[in-house]
């Protein structure tokens, strides 16, 4: 008994319970019942008055002997048989009797002599009861005892049967608290099956001689089903997170350990189901279980399409967005009259400016929840610029970075800077794309002027160039070819030279055959007359409408004379051109750049410079590695490419892969990318393990150049591992390296911001660590959301030294739906104040959050 009490009384809750405070109130009357008990108990059994006698209730009893429980003092009494005054077989467990306290001759122990049994029978309790049920949940099922013979109401010391001794446990709340009580198979109503889990009400027994208390009357009750809740996942932290419910406009707080399944599985924009609990008077979601994709609908869109007018942006004077969720404002017409409607930041298609007096088309979409009604899938019609008499300007995209660029503008000679969020009808533009923009000041620095509500043209849109009405007379000084000759040509036509004369100013000013207006072209001497001809496109000007007006005349000494210059200007030309085709050349394309790139010539020992303008079909279409055919031009101080041609693959300096794959480190890398190093191919050592011989300590290395790569974009850095193969040129049979991959730690993490071109995840395992990345990085053409996880590759980037993410790919296929992507957007705007976690949250243990495991059949 010892031991069950000393495990009670560590479970067992210290707070005042009604029960022991109505013990306290009772605990004077106890005595003066117990001794109006015994001046009976002396009135029946006068022979034993001299003798000093106590009251008592037979506890338990076996074949020879019992115990008995004092009733006027805490205290338990061996008693054999022999001591009963009547026939020991007519005691029963419970009754009331009379004894003499002696002493065991042997054992000198306290033991109970000359017992009597009252012959009332009155069974003496010490137990007081609630007034009140109490509602509360079985925790552990009560299970038959092993002493059945034992009396279960009073036990030594007023204890009740230990808990190790089949009883099992009951807890209730009361005033914020928890309290755990024992109760026994006696205590169950009705011989109900009870088991854990099952929602109870019973009374609270108290003991008026200890304080201990138990549950009685214990009955089982129909379980309390709790409703029902929906909402999204708008938040998760590191084990706890929020849900934005569906029944009111509001968050919820929820821990990770109440989510039923694996917590790994739950995403961003997740619906989910839970039930409501008050925790420390704050309400807490529980049970929460995933839903169907689309089960959580929040708003009704109408199907009708509105049109209005903006009467209030989102952006403050000053550029800034305002607090207000709601902040902007529609009005549109209708029957009634003008209805004024709000709108957020994630109501409008595309992140384009929008200015007071647009005129815009929108759905309306009516909360469920508070019924609010707003605008939505708000667009700018091209009406707006035509209603307003806004200024649109025209012009071409010159220039591409990572989320922005330049325009250059027709009527004005300057470039305009623009942001890819103001394109109206594209997500990104291309270079040289004919655009209509508006120009304003920008916000954050007046001094400037920026494009916005960039729209896209079709090609052709944009009249570059533009003819004067004035007629010159010139004369020809650089023939050019006639049209059907410069028609079969390839690479650039030829470029014809005009003299004429302006205010007695000599000038000159090129043509080409397409300017020509009769077919037979003028030579070197004939007058001609010509329009001029300006393009805004680049701000040059070509001779146009070109007519010859005078065909200069010449003696028979002369013709002859011309007609041996011609044969020797002919005999020069295929000279020329034999020359011309003697000097071509051979590459790879190795940088591409704005509009230029550099090519690595077949030898792999140098590069050449080249711009796009010299490339024979669309530049854009060039990538790394391509293999090309050019001119070395010595116009000025550098070599430079022109005439450049796309040339198959495996044209230029074919190689023959070795068998067998090797590793190696790299030890000098392209000059491409490091220029300050006079060597242009990088080097490959081999590692210790894949070097053979090495008897004579000579290290074996390979050099390499953009052609070695697989991916060419993923260059390797000094220092790196790298897998490669050994290839043979065929022309020169040197060994390079071919086919070379950087041996890199794949790293995992969240995508945790995106703007523009631009990105950042967050590194798994690394508390606070980002690396950022650029959009072309992303594999399998995939459009990143907030909060997908994705692998990468981690490179340190020799010239800033700053670390980025290469190779970026999405682990989970999961996609984030749209009404939540807008608001994690708007969780990023760095208009609002920045908040740096200091140190995460842990548990009692050190680790992240609670072990406690949570069953999915458990009742509120």
């Amino acid at each position: 008994m010892s031991s069950a009490k000393v495990t009670w009384k560590n479970e067992q809750s210290p707070v005042k319970d009604p029960a022991i405070v109505a013990f306290q109130r009772s605990s004077e009357g106890s005595s003066a019942k117990v001794g109006a008990l015994g001046n009976a108990s002396a009135n029946n059994n006068t022979k034993l008055s001299s003798v000093l006698r106590e009251l008592g209730v037979v506890e338990k009893l076996l074949p020879t002997y019992g115990f008995l429980q004092c009733a006027n003092r805490q205290g338990r009494l061996f008693f054999h048989f022999s001591e009963v005054a009547t026939d020991a077989d007519s005691l029963r467990v419970g009754d009331l009797v009379e004894f003499q306290q002696s002493a065991d001759r042997r054992t000198g122990k306290p033991v109970a002599v000359s017992i009597v049994r009252i012959p009332n029978g009155n069974l003496v309790t010490y137990e007081i009861m609630s007034e009140k049920t109490v509602m509360g949940t079985v925790l552990a099922e009560a299970k038959a005892s092993k002493n059945q013979g034992s009396l279960s109401l009073l036990q030594s010391e007023g204890e009740a049967p230990g808990l190790l001794d089949g009883m099992g446990r009951v807890t209730y709340e009361q005033s914020g608290e928890t309290f755990f009580l024992p109760f026994a198979l006696e205590d169950i109503d009705g011989g109900q099956k009870i088991t854990a889990g099952d929602t109870v009400e019973f009374y609270i027994s108290t003991d008026e001689r200890n304080g201990n208390i138990r549950a009685r009357q214990v009955r089982k009750v129909r379980p309390i089903v709790a409703d029902l809740f929906q909402g999204v996942v708008c938040s998760l932290k590191e084990n706890y997170g929020f849900i934005e419910r569906s029944d009111v406009v509001k968050e919820i707080f929820f821990h990770f350990s109440e989510f039923q399944g694996d917590i790994e599985m739950l995403n961003l924009g997740d619906d989910v189901e839970f039930n409501i609990q008050f925790r420390n008077n704050k309400e807490v979601a529980v049970n929460i279980q995933q839903l169907p994709e689309g089960t959580v609908v929040f708003e009704d869109v109408a199907t009708e399409r509105k049109r209005g007018k903006i009467l209030k942006t989102l952006k403050s004077v000053h550029g800034r967005m305002q607090s207000d969720p709601l902040a902007g404002r529609i009005v549109y017409e209708t029957l009634k009259g003008s209805i004024e409607i709000p709108y957020g930041d994630r109501d409008q298609l595309g992140d384009y400016t929008l200015q007071a007096g647009d005129i815009v088309e929108f759905y309306i979409a009516t909360d469920r929840r508070d019924k609010l009604q707003r605008a939505t899938n708000i667009c700018l019609i091209d009406v707006t610029f035509t209603i307003s008499g806004e200024t649109r300007e025209k012009g071409f995209v010159t220039t591409l970075k990572d989320a922005f660029g330049f325009i250059r503008c027709l009527d004005r000679d300057t470039r305009m800077f623009f942001h890819f969020s103001e394109l109206l009808n594209q997500d990104e533009p291309q270079l040289q794309d004919e655009v209509e923009f508006t120009v304003i000041q920008d916000p954050t620095n007046p001094s400037r002027l920026i494009a916005i509500r960039i729209k896209v043209l079709p090609h052709g849109t944009i009249s570059v160039e533009q003819c004067l009405p004035e007629k010159y007379v010139g004369t020809i000084e650089k023939e050019v070819q006639s049209p059907k000759t410069a028609t079969g040509k390839t690479g650039v036509s030829d470029i014809g030279i005009i003299m004429y004369d302006i205010s007695g100013t000599k000038q000159t000013i090129p043509y080409s055959a397409k300017a020509l207006v009769e077919c037979c072209s003028p030579k070197n001497g004939d007058q001609v007359e010509f329009q001029i001809c300006e393009s805004r496109k680049n701000n040059t000007k070509t001779a146009a409408n070109v007519r010859i007006t005078s065909v200069k005349t010449a003696s028979k000494s002369q013709n002859k004379e011309q007609g041996s210059a011609v044969m020797v200007k002919e005999s020069a030309a295929k000279e020329s051109n034999a020359k011309e085709q003697m000097t071509k050349e051979k590459g790879f394309v190795a940088v591409l750049k704005e509009n230029c790139g550099f090519i690595e010539m077949a030898d792999h020992e140098k590069e050449v410079f080249f711009q796009f303008c010299n490339f024979d079909g669309n530049a854009s279409e060039l990538e790394l590695g391509d293999e090309v055919e050019f001119i070395l031009s010595h116009k000025t101080a550098k070599v430079s490419a022109e005439s450049i041609r796309k040339l198959p693959r495996g044209t230029v300096a074919p190689e023959e892969v070795i068998p067998g794959v090797l590793e190696g480190k790299v030890v000098r890398m392209m000059r491409i990318v490091n220029p300050d190093q006079v060597e242009y191919s990088g080097l490959i050592q081999l590692v210790e393990k894949e070097a053979e011989g090495g008897g004579n300590g000579t290290e074996v290395c390979y050099p390499y150049g953009i052609t070695s790569l697989v991916d060419k974009r993923d260059v390797p850095q000094k220092g790196e591992l790298v897998r490669f193969k050994a290839a043979v040129v065929k022309s020169s049979g040197k060994q390079r390296a071919a086919r070379v991959v950087p041996l890199r730690l794949v790293m995992r993490g969240k995508v945790d911001s995106l703007k523009g071109q631009m990105g950042a995840v967050i590194c798994e395992g690394e508390e606070g660590r980002k690396v950022s990345f650029h959009v072309s990085e992303v594999q399998d053409g995939v459009d990143l959301q907030l909060g997908d996880e994705v692998d990468f590759l981690i490179v340190r980037k020799q010239a800033t030294g700053k670390c980025v993410a290469l190779n970026v790919r999405r682990t989970s296929e999961r996609q984030r739906p749209e009404r939540l992507m807008s608001r994690l957007k708007s969780a990023t705007d760095d208009a609002g104040p920045r908040i740096v976690t200091l140190r995460q949250p842990r548990g009692p243990d050190g680790t992240n959050g609670f072990k406690l495991q949570r069953s999915a059949s458990r009742q509120i």
